[in-house]
């Protein structure tokens, strides 16, 4: 993919998301432009729900009703989380400040 095809991230950092189809929420930490883990990861998604590789992919802090964890998602499976509600993942406060309004913004010294 050339630099002039690439396309510009949807959701910054500190963006809070939920996955379109599981039933998780997160923040995200960081941003890969295109696809940048393993084929193997890649090959392990069920091939009809198994993401373009041609698109932004977004590291968040995650979390569902039973637990906290770091995920790995595509652009097309992410909309915004517009509930209003705190994350509890345990990472947060290591990386983010939540301000009065409710948004997450990197600490000073966490930005990439």
């Amino acid at each position: 993919m050339t630099q002039t095809s690439m396309r510009t991230a949807k959701f910054g950092l500190g963006a809070v998301v939920r996955h379109r189809i599981y039933p998780f929420r997160g923040v995200v930490f960081d941003v890969d432009p295109e696809f940048a883990n393993t084929e193997e990861w890649w090959l392990a998604i069920p091939e009809d729900v198994r993401p373009r590789k041609d698109q932004p992919f977004y590291h968040l802090l995650a979390e569902n009703a039973d637990s906290e964890y770091v995920a790995y998602v595509s652009e097309q499976n992410l909309v915004p989380d517009t509930s209003g509600e705190a994350l509890r993942h345990a990472g947060i406060s290591e990386v983010f400040e939540r301000s009065a309004d409710g948004a997450y913004r990197m600490r000073i010294g966490h930005a990439n």
